[in-house]
């Protein structure tokens, strides 16, 4: 019989990118002010990594990785969808295994841990092929839902009803909204006429999140893990922000000024000229200057363009396709928070710990705080 007294919440969303696992990464710090140890898990993963042999969820490592949490990884990533789970199980279905797997996982995530935060992988119907929906999913481990939606108002309000239906079918209780991504300008607005239009469907307006132009912007490490890029010199962790791109198509002083800082100045490799011109404007600017340079059209280097990367004060990376192809691929980065990614978790851990009503949440699911965030 699985574990039904320590208090759990269900994050869902009404879309993918919506913000669910940034809001999670932010309620997690806030509910560590009720309760000392919480608990983490994320019952079906969809972005897979291989981790000692062990196939995680990669929102389930963020968390592990900021908060070290102190659970089994693979009990906080149970069931790992694979690019070929969904076809097996349709060929052999299993959904008794599903539930026995996520409630042995949740009854070891919640060993001696006072509160357990556990995240949904979307929308209510996302994995409703493998006979294991969200709203499935909320329902085996015993979970009220709060849904995360983008800011807007009408339709934020016609999605959650869309996602409040299915968790309701299957007896689940969502008990309130996050809005998040709302321009600050309308942050009252929308506050103020979607907290009514929720009320009209029995939902609590729990948390409104102003949109925070930094947690949109990808790192360079982003850029080089998602591009299979190379690193061809060494200046340290790849942490600065891309602010914006430059296409290195015209002259070297064209080029240097419309850079500032945060550019990402992508270019053909056999550019030297405009390359010289970067690390003569640039030196000494390693922590105010641009976020990097990526070099294309080429897998190789020559002695003379070495030289001069190696003495830049900012990265350097390096693939083979096209310049514009890479322009592209840049601009249509879907940006996930990383481990690395330090000033990101600081600014969400302050956005929801300032904009979400995190003692509604608890008093709406019956939990008793363990101590007084004062």
């Amino acid at each position: 019989m699985m574990n039904k007294v320590t208090p759990r919440v269900f994050i869902a969303a009404t879309r993918q990118n919506d913000g669910k696992t940034t809001t999670s990464l932010g309620l997690m710090a806030a509910l560590k002010k009720y309760y000392p140890r919480v608990g983490y898990i994320k019952p079906v993963g969809q972005r897979i990594v291989e981790v000692e042999e062990q196939r995680i969820d990669e929102d389930t490592l963020l968390m592990d990785s900021v908060y070290r949490l102190n659970c089994p990884l693979m009990e906080m990533s149970p069931i790992a969808i694979e690019p070929d789970f969904t076809r097996k199980y349709i060929e052999n279905s299993n959904p008794e295994w599903l539930v026995r797997r996520t409630q042995q996982a949740f009854d070891r995530v919640a060993w001696e841990k006072d509160f357990v935060l556990c995240e949904g992988s979307g929308h209510a119907g996302v994995g409703a092929v493998f006979d294991f929906s969200n709203a499935r999913a909320a329902k085996v481990l015993n979970a009220k839902v709060v849904i995360v939606s983008r800011g807007g108002i009408g339709k934020p309000i016609d999605e959650v009803a869309l996602n409040q239906a299915l968790f309701e079918k299957e007896g689940v209780e969502v008990i309130g909204v996050i809005l998040n991504k709302v321009l600050p300008q309308k942050l009252e607005e929308i506050e103020r006429i979607t907290r009514i239009g929720f009320q009209r469907r029995g939902l609590k307006l729990l948390g409104v999140l102003p949109y925070e132009p930094v947690l949109s912007r990808p790192t360079m490490d982003l850029v080089y893990s998602s591009l299979n890029a190379r690193i061809l010199n060494s200046v340290g962790p790849l942490k600065h922000l891309v602010d914006n791109v430059v296409v290195g198509a015209m002259s070297p002083k064209e080029v240097v000024n419309f850079i500032r800082k945060g550019s990402l100045i992508i270019m053909p490799s056999d550019r030297k000229d405009i390359l010289r011109a970067l690390a003569s404007s640039l030196l000494g600017q390693a922590e105010e200057g641009i976020a990097g340079v990526l070099l294309t059209g080429s897998d190789s280097v020559s002695d003379d363009l070495m030289d001069i990367i190696s003495n830049v004060p900012f990265p350097v990376l390096m693939t083979r396709s096209e310049t514009f192809a890479v322009a592209s691929a840049v601009h249509d980065l879907t940006v996930k928070t990383r481990p690395t990614d330090t000033q990101k978790i600081e600014v969400i851990r302050n956005l929801v710990a300032r904009h979400v009503d995190v003692e509604q949440i608890l008093e709406s699911i019956g939990a008793t705080p363990i101590s007084n965030p004062a």
